[in-house]
């Protein structure tokens, strides 16, 4: 596998963000990171992180499916995280007090408790006491990131394990809970909890990103071709989809456009980059759109064929003979909540580029 140079050793145009949320960090505050996938918002934390020198341990709830996998992988971020043989010895130490066991014959060392179903409640009162224990033990603080929180419903029917999370999300010091998600549910402005927003970078950002990577590899955009604004165009301020199309142009050069022009990237080099990377990514798509109920599958394709800031419009009802009222609502709220178009806020247009592109050149 080729190592990428379009992974960026530091944060690309957030410094508002950053410097936000490096002050929440510092009043050891919880908080809310949203926006769409790939938008830059587990990278925001981490850098957050770093510079307040905070240790970080993350969970993604879409992982487990029941209380004792929710477990599981809460203690082994925490070995992952705390692993140095004095935090080992200090771990060793609590878990006589409690109904778990640090096991260091295995590689990497464990926390361990007895096979079965019983006795889960106080491993994860346990378990979420072990942060703020080490935190304090240690002298520093903690950031715990649970990505998709939400998800721990499919299995916590009754909400008592979320209700006693987000208790202990207020009431423990050292320890920052910072949650991601793609949008803000109303018990969190209920509660307080500060929320950032990741929206679109900014052109500019990306613009002075993609040139200087591009140059430390002997490369640059063809002034003359509208190449640059081309790659910009196709990226929309997304991330995570500038650093996609970006590595395919690198990797493309290497096989292809260095015979054509030397160091020099051309609009057509841009365009059958996009069209590459797509066509790879057809398949993934594929299933996106089987799986999303019917009305919002063509909602979306509509979008992408014709955007617009007022979906909602009796012209564009009528345009597209879309069904009118709570429907429609509905299905513009669901493709939002699911991060697959932004908000009115950014004209409901579609949040993920190389989607876009590629329902474009499927239904044209």
């Amino acid at each position: 596998m080729v190592n990428s140079p379009f992974l960026p050793q530091q944060l690309i145009g957030r410094e508002a963000e950053l410097h936000q949320l490096c002050q929440l960090l510092d009043q050891d505050s919880d908080f809310l990171v949203v926006g769409v996938s790939g938008i830059g918002r587990r990278t925001l934390i981490q850098a957050a992180a770093h510079a307040v020198r905070a240790k970080i341990m993350t969970i993604d709830c879409l992982r487990c499916r029941s209380g004792s996998q929710f477990l599981r992988l809460l203690a082994d971020s925490l070995t992952e995280t705390f692993g140095t043989p004095a935090e080992l010895a200090l771990m060793q130490r609590w878990s006589t007090e409690y109904p778990l066991s640090l096991d260091q014959v295995s590689s990497p060392p464990r926390l361990t408790w007895p096979e079965g179903h019983g006795h889960e409640w106080s491993r994860f009162e346990a378990l979420l006491a072990l942060p703020q224990h080490l935190a304090e033990a240690l002298n520093c603080q903690v950031v715990i990131v649970f990505h998709n929180l939400s998800h721990i419903r499919s299995w916590d029917r009754k909400g008592r394990w979320e209700t006693y999370l987000r208790q202990k999300i207020q009431a423990h010091s050292r320890v920052s809970y910072a949650l991601i998600a793609t949008m803000a549910e109303p018990w969190v402005y209920d509660s307080g909890l500060p929320v950032i927003h990741l929206n679109p970078l900014a052109d500019t950002d990306l613009k002075s990103w993609v040139t200087t990577t591009m140059a430390t590899e002997g490369l640059k955009f063809d002034p003359d071709s509208q190449a640059l604004k081309l790659f910009l165009s196709y990226v929309q301020g997304h991330f995570g989809d500038a650093i996609a199309l970006a590595q395919r142009l690198w990797l493309e050069h290497q096989v292809f456009v260095a015979r054509d022009s030397p160091g020099l990237i051309q609009a057509h080099h841009v365009q059958r980059s996009m069209l590459g990377l797509v066509q790879d990514m057809a398949v993934t798509f594929e299933a996106l759109i089987l799986l999303l109920p019917p009305t919002q599958a063509r909602l979306l394709e509509i979008l992408a064929l014709d955007p617009t800031d007022s979906p909602q419009s009796q012209a564009y009802i009528k345009k597209h003979q879309l069904s009118r009222g709570g429907g429609l609502q509905g299905a513009l709220n669901s493709l939002e909540q699911k991060g697959l178009i932004y908000g009115p806020n950014l004209s409901y247009r579609i949040a993920l580029p190389l989607l876009n592109f590629w329902l474009k050149q499927r239904l044209n």
